[in-house]
């Protein structure tokens, strides 16, 4: 899938002068890397324009990252854990569940793209290098969106760097070369999520798939 020019095109600069935890998340992502926010208490990313998301059961995710090339951006929101995965891969989801020979199975495994949101993890605070400021973001209240379940990066983007070059994509299938492969995400975490739901109900789960696939 190709990506129109104006996708990747910076957003305006949200002002400084917007209050509050939230908006200084909000102005974060906005400004550092480009990503279109919604306001609000948690303040949320909107999906489909940078980014689709893979969201996964945690447990079966903590399985995926110990078996996949970091790289991609992951972030965990209570129970689930969040794949960003190249813009479009929602839509190609169902046919590749089915090609892959998973798509007659009750996987806990759902794609957000284009229309969808996600609540906005609390920016990474950066290591202090000399003559570099360390980002600082207020502390949210209690019991909002600095909660026990609030959304947080296990590994974050980088400001300053496309994202797009580092998500998961059909298009890098039998490339061999360092582009994240979509398939072998979808394959790995399809066969997680259907061996925790068969653990969950004493049922023998099936072989993980091979590291080359």
């Amino acid at each position: 899938m190709i990506a129109s020019a104006s996708r990747f095109l910076p957003l305006p600069r949200r002002p400084l002068d917007v209050a509050g935890a939230s908006g200084q998340v909000r102005r974060w992502y906005e400004n550092e890397l480009g990503w279109p926010t919604v306001p609000g208490d948690p303040p949320r990313l909107v999906v489909g324009v940078r980014y689709d998301v893979l969201d996964v059961p945690a447990e079966a995710g903590y399985a995926a990252l110990r078996r996949l090339t970091p790289g991609s951006p992951v972030a965990l929101h209570g129970d689930r854990m969040l794949f960003l995965v190249a813009a479009g891969s929602a839509e190609e989801l169902p046919g590749l569940l089915e090609w892959l020979d998973w798509g007659s199975l009750p996987l806990d495994l759902v794609a957000i793209g284009a229309g969808g949101l996600m609540e906005a993890p609390s920016p990474p605070v950066p290591r202090e290098e000399e003559g570099d400021a360390p980002l600082r973001v207020a502390s949210p209240p209690p019991g909002r969106f600095g909660s026990q379940g609030a959304a947080v990066w296990l590994r974050p983007p980088e400001p300053g760097c496309e994202v797009e070059a580092s998500l998961p994509t059909l298009s890098a299938l039998g490339s061999g070369g360092d582009v994240p492969d979509l398939v072998r995400l979808v394959d790995t975490v399809a066969t997680l999520c259907h061996r925790v739901r068969l653990r969950r109900t004493g049922a023998q789960p099936p072989a993980l798939p091979a590291q080359g696939r």
